[in-house]
């Protein structure tokens, strides 16, 4: 990631970081144990921005890594409401570990995370959650907001009433699908969902287009533009303790079985870019880039 311009040019004239991890990446990818994520989370530590800098902005290439999400939030001491923008929920019980597709449970587990709101899913996750162990525990306590941008209701067998913005009928959840014509009013509305003076936002840009970003997973319907509406309209209202983005297309590359299997069984991730879709995430980031420079201070 550190190639593209938008992001060489900050880090070359010292307004941005780079952290090499490339030794980490191998025990990161898709699942890392409790030791990869501490070595993570203490190169990042002591590699960190100088104090009154504001905000930390961070980018780590793949969703792939999504996980790491949860180790960046491990360093903050007050509470906050996590607004997450993915198509893909990352709700998953099991198994029990720090890995892309479960890193929002690990999330709700630390004591200054009050809430996680995900926003934009499009994927076959929806389908039938239970049988994908999903945390339908946290949407019915009101611990976890999903709305997807177009998904149809989803069959649950268990009872899950009282969950916002997706009420149960039928033995269905019923989902608040945000795209097209309701997206206006679900920013408007999205702040009286949150309950914390600060937020944090991470972006998973496997939440845009295939027009947008090229990604490793299957993509969602958002824009850029519509990213930028949101974070706008947040960063006007919240204070914005952190960000963090990732979803750049990076080949996968494992050492170990467990991790093949993995990437076998997950054909979303097998997509491979074209030589014009590269031009895509330069693109895309120097327009987030933009943006934080507009609403941070």
């Amino acid at each position: 990631m550190v190639a593209q311009p938008p992001l060489a040019e900050r880090v070359d004239d010292g307004r941005a970081l780079c952290i090499d991890l490339r030794d980490l990446a191998p025990s990161l990818r898709l699942v890392a144990s409790g030791r990869a994520m501490w070595g993570f989370l203490s190169r990042v530590q002591a590699a960190g921005l100088p104090p009154g800098t504001g905000p930390e902005v961070t980018f780590y290439g793949s969703g792939d890594f999504h996980h790491l999400t949860a180790a960046l939030l491990m360093r903050l001491d007050r509470p906050v409401t996590v607004v997450h923008l993915d198509n893909h929920p990352d709700w998953t019980m099991f198994p029990r570990t720090f890995n892309c597709g479960a890193w929002v449970n690990r999330a709700l587990e630390l004591a200054t995370v009050t809430k996680v709101i995900t926003i934009g899913p499009c994927s076959h996750d929806l389908s039938w959650p239970e049988l994908k162990a999903a945390n339908l525990s946290a949407i019915a306590s009101g611990r976890l907001e999903v709305y997807p941008w177009r998904h149809r209701p989803s069959r649950v067998i268990g009872r899950y009433s009282g969950a916002p913005g997706s009420p149960q009928r039928d033995g269905k959840l019923v989902w608040r699908n945000v795209g097209g014509a309701d997206w206006p009013g679900f920013l408007n509305d999205l702040p009286t969902r949150i309950d914390t003076r600060d937020i944090w936002i991470t972006l998973d840009k496997d939440v845009l287009s295939t027009d947008e970003a090229v990604t490793n997973w299957d993509q969602g319907d958002m824009t850029v533009a519509q990213v930028i509406d949101l974070v706008r309209m947040l960063a006007g209202r919240f204070r914005i303790a952190g960000m963090d983005v990732c979803g750049d297309y990076s080949p996968s590359k494992f050492r170990d079985p467990y991790r093949m299997a993995l990437a076998a069984l997950d054909l979303g991730s097998r997509r491979i870019p074209t030589t014009a879709a590269w031009a895509l995430n330069p693109y895309a980031n120097a327009r987030l880039l933009a943006l934080f420079d507009e609403v941070l201070p």
